[in-house]
């Protein structure tokens, strides 16, 4: 490289020529004196730091344009760790502080809202053993799954959202909705996810101690499916914290970033979020992939 540097020591050199020296010399600067290249050069200092400083602008003008692409495709929910990642992955060399200084002189900050945790108060008793005990971790698909419900409020009309989260990759295997609160809705999200098990799959399914959860029919349906079910121990949100942290994630990103008008609209845009926070949101837990991504490349 070195010997590269100074065969370009030749005569009248055009523009693009110095920027070329100047990128070689600054590549080669954790290695040799910067005085030895830029005299192999014949490279005046003043000249080396002009170009070195054309050479910084233009990565950043690139480097910039596609923040900014990254960050209105996900509609302003990623941060700069996020963006860091995403560009790392596409073959950018920049590390999250060049990122955040770009985002910070471009004006673009996340719109996500710090989430929110509500304790929760359930009921009197216990209706199935807490077999999860916190232990979030899955080695494989299909072996550990929790869920919840969660209300949204839209011009005093109210829906009910019901979810089934795979804590191997974070994904949401089925879910459903209600304008009221009823059996049918877990039932319904229930039947939804044994027809994606595969054979010989026994999953445990975690959920609070909430009335829904202690229904004969539903438990009855675990039973026939060999699904173990488990509980939360009484007001204690920690023992089902992942799917919690999702519906803090679902509001911060969807419905505190919009408006609206009507539980139908809202209802549609609940399903479009669903299947990006599967197939495209990634997770830097996932080594920076979405949860369909981390399974099908594991698979």
């Amino acid at each position: 490289m070195v010997k590269k540097v100074g065969s370009l020591n030749s005569g009248r050199r055009s523009s693009k020529e110095t920027g070329q020296i100047t990128k070689a010399i600054n590549e080669l600067r954790p290695i040799y004196n910067l005085e030895l290249l830029l005299q192999v050069a014949g490279l005046a200092r003043s000249t080396f730091y002009y170009y070195l400083n054309k050479l910084n602008r233009a990565a950043d003008n690139s480097c910039q344009k596609r923040i900014s692409d990254i960050y209105h495709r996900h509609k302003g929910r990623y941060g700069y760790r996020r963006i860091t990642t995403k560009l790392k992955q596409e073959g950018y060399v920049v590390n999250h502080k060049k990122v955040l200084r770009i985002m910070r002189e471009a004006g673009l900050k996340s719109l996500v809202r710090p989430k929110k945790y509500r304790a929760y108060k359930g009921e009197q008793g216990h209706g199935a053993k807490n077999h999860l005990n916190r232990n979030f971790y899955a080695k494989n698909p299909h072996v550990k799954w929790v869920t919840d419900i969660t209300e949204f409020n839209v011009g005093g009309k109210k829906l009910y959202f019901s979810p089934i989260m795979d804590l191997y990759n974070r994904e949401i295997v089925s879910y459903t909705f209600a304008r009221r609160p009823n059996h049918h809705q877990v039932i319904n999200m229930l039947k939804k996810a044994i027809n994606k098990l595969p054979k010989d799959a026994s999953p445990i399914l975690h959920s609070d101690q909430g009335w829904q959860y202690k229904m004969q029919q539903y438990q009855e349906l675990l039973k026939q499916n060999d699904i173990i079910q488990s509980m939360s121990r009484k007001g204690n949100c920690l023992d089902n914290a992942v799917i919690e942290n999702f519906f803090g994630i679902l509001k911060s990103e969807l419905f505190y970033l919009e408006k609206f008008d009507s539980i139908i609209t809202l209802q549609k845009a609940i399903v479009k979020y669903v299947y990006y926070y599967n197939n495209h949101r990634i997770k830097l837990k996932l080594n920076g992939l979405s949860p369909v991504d981390y399974r099908t490349q594991a698979a």
